[in-house]
């Protein structure tokens, strides 16, 4: 009996897995229009019945993927490795660091990439649970680590703007190769903005 019900367990577990990665294989190729239930089922290969038995539908499903399918980086991958090391470092320190490291942790997820564009061309209920999800994991990360300084500027203001830079720029390098004169598919240009965003944060911070 237990071993029949490990099995389950198994299954259960095995199948839910291709049920997420089908949400985002269907999200990168078709992106919103091409998810519903049938197509969601077709594309892992199971009965349609399991996406509400195990996620309750396809919204369950959804937010499942956001939080378990590697959609968006954990606060552990933003801070390098080691949170408490993060944590101890000077303010521009941590500036710079979560720059590159938000570039380099966008850019090895062409899913997400490809997701964060057809949001912009097709918002609905399910791109609105994508973006409350993405958006719980950077508020939670900003207070972490960037409400314990006392400065005379709107710092979280400034981190998203380097935020949405830095996405917009990665998504586009999907699409074009140059930007401004600036190689985006390129390490030499990538490792030009970093220094810039690293200039600026310096800038920023000595005039406090």
């Amino acid at each position: 009996m237990e071993k029949k019900q490990q099995l389950k367990i198994r299954d259960k577990k095995i199948t839910s897995r291709r049920l997420i990665n089908a949400v985002g294989s269907l999200l990168a190729k078709k992106g919103f229009v091409g998810v519903g239930v049938n197509a969601v089922a077709r594309e892992a290969g199971v009965d349609k019945v399991l996406i509400y038995r195990y996620f309750g539908g396809l919204e369950g499903l959804i937010t499942a993927f956001a939080k378990e399918g590697d959609f968006w980086p954990s606060a552990l991958e933003l801070a390098g490795g080691d949170l408490q090391k993060f944590s101890q470092m000077p303010l521009d320190e941590r500036l710079s660091c979560f720059g590159s490291n938000f570039f380099q942790a966008l850019k090895k997820r062409p899913v997400t990439q490809a997701i964060m564009a057809w949001e912009m061309i097709e918002p609905n209920g399910l791109t609105e649970e994508l973006e409350r999800i993405r958006e719980e994991g950077i508020m939670e990360f900003f207070k972490m680590f960037f409400t314990r300084e006392e400065i005379n500027f709107d710092l979280q203001a400034v981190i998203m703007l380097f935020g949405a830079g830095i996405s917009y720029l990665v998504i586009r390098s999907n699409h074009i190769d140059v930007f401004g004169g600036l190689e985006l598919n390129s390490d030499e240009g990538w490792k030009r903005m970093e220094k810039a965003f690293e200039n600026i944060t310096h800038g920023i911070l000595n005039n406090r």
